[in-house]
């Protein structure tokens, strides 16, 4: 019994959980909107502590993340629950059920952490299936044991967060792999149940604490593939974000509640075209493309990383992440 963090207790004894923008208010033995976070006697308790869905090494890139570490792979887990409900959810087995929903394993921090350590060309930890919000005290308490060990920490979410929690997480994550669905709060409402705008303030604290993020954004027909909104979101992340933000554009395959055909190859494409007018680095996901895969300096257009799948070459960018050819800075961290 884990107590939560990010909490407090009513005059009764009901307790408002404040890990989120949901503010959820929880009476005595119920759960909140996330399905794991109890009051059990005033009480806020982690239910979801320790006990994990998945627990694999992954490339890097599957996170996305293209311009992290490129090449090397990730020992990645999650567990259950989640403080979105969207009606496409990809991982909705694990994500929209509680821990009696699904058969867990309980794993530590130091298991976990341990094994990172053995696998090899593992840079660390990511957080991921599920959304490590809900997880967040055991996603904090290996983080930090991580961190000590010299590994790197990935938080790939939905970045629906209060202002509290995303604070604390700067001392313990190192990149995150965000979710920005649409750029519409009606689309936010209708179909995720959350809001726009506690994800876009996320993203400009990402981008003031000086961390590495990518943004990527599940194309829907009909939902949010609107050209106007999407030149929309492309300016707001140029203006906000900077025009040196690595975008994701994913095709979307029916699942979860979301029968709509999937997106065609066509449209990512035509999307794909417009960015490129607003940003450096723009990929295309979730589709076989010669385009939208490799890496190209933006100065000089000399190609750097090429990317067949999840085979990744980075011989033709410098050590230090630089253009050979025009000496241009590219990636951080290689």
């Amino acid at each position: 019994m884990k107590e939560a963090l990010f909490y407090i207790k009513g005059e009764d004894s009901s307790v408002k959980c404040e890990l989120c923008p949901h503010l959820c208010i929880i009476p005595e033995g119920k759960t909140g909107n996330c399905k794991v976070r109890t009051n059990f006697g005033g009480k806020l308790i982690a239910d979801n502590y320790g006990k994990i869905s998945g627990h694999h090494l992954d490339p890097i890139e599957k996170k996305p993340l293209y311009h992290y570490y490129p090449g090397k792979s990730i020992l990645s887990i999650g567990s259950v629950g989640c403080n979105l409900h969207c009606k496409f959810c990809q991982n909705y087995e694990i994500a929209q059920t509680g821990v009696n929903g699904f058969t867990l394993n309980e794993l530590s921090p130091d298991s976990i952490v341990n094994d990172a350590r053995r696998r090899s060309n593992n840079i660390g930890v990511a957080y991921t299936y599920n959304e490590p919000l809900v997880f967040y005290e055991f996603m904090r308490d290996t983080a930090l044991l991580a961190k000590q060990l010299g590994l790197k920490n990935v938080m790939v979410t939905n970045g629906f967060f209060s202002p509290a929690p995303l604070e604390r997480m700067f001392h313990f994550i190192d990149a995150f792999s965000v979710d920005l669905k649409s750029f519409t709060d009606d689309f936010y409402k209708k179909v995720t149940f959350s809001s726009l705008k506690s994800v876009k303030d996320s993203l400009i604290e990402i981008k003031k604490s000086g961390l590495h993020f990518e943004i990527t954004n599940l194309i829907i027909p009909g939902l949010n593939d609107e050209q106007d909104n999407f030149i929309g979101m492309l300016e707001w992340i140029q203006k906000e974000l900077g025009e040196d933000t690595v975008l994701h554009l994913s095709r979307y395959f029916p699942r979860y509640k979301l029968t709509i055909p999937p997106t065609t190859e066509r449209k990512i494409e035509e999307l794909f075209a417009i960015s490129t007018r607003y940003l450096k680095y723009v990929y295309m996901g979730n589709m076989d493309s010669k385009i939208g895969q490799n890496t190209y300096c933006p100065s000089c257009n000399h190609i750097l990383i090429t990317r067949n799948y999840y085979n990744v070459n980075t011989d033709k960018i410098g050590k230090d992440g630089t253009c050979p050819n025009c000496h241009q800075k590219v990636i951080e961290y290689i």
